[in-house]
């Protein structure tokens, strides 16, 4: 096979979005992600890529897992599962960002807890 032939049949990230780079929600590589409706089949009418993401979310997942597990890049997949989130199909699990005291508070427990582990 030629490498123009193998090159014309990659589908770009983009069209998956239709060309859209940003997410409507502000999703960061830790953020979890599940769906609203853990029984629910995903509507026909979406994409196979985003039925992917559908079904990977019946467990919680990050961004990341979802995108590594589907061979998605980042921006891609924060677009598609920003998408579904607008349709109520998942649901964006708050994240910790350090931006508060209470939030610099537990980021400190963790990190205590985990240089106990490793010592």
């Amino acid at each position: 096979m030629s490498f123009r032939r193998r090159r014309s049949n990659r589908v770009r990230p983009f069209t998956f979005t239709g060309g859209r780079t940003r997410s409507r929600h502000p999703l960061m590589v830790q953020t979890l992600v599940s769906t609203s409706e853990p029984g629910q089949e995903p509507p026909g009418t979406l994409m196979p890529e985003s039925i992917s993401i559908y079904k990977l979310c019946r467990e919680t997942r990050s961004l990341a897992e979802i995108s590594a597990e589907l061979n998605i890049p980042l921006g891609v997949t924060q677009v598609l599962v920003s998408d579904l989130a607008e349709q109520d199909l998942v649901y964006i699990h708050p994240t910790i960002t350090g931006s508060s005291p209470s939030e610099n508070q537990v980021l400190e427990r963790a990190l205590r807890g985990l240089e106990r582990l490793f010592q």
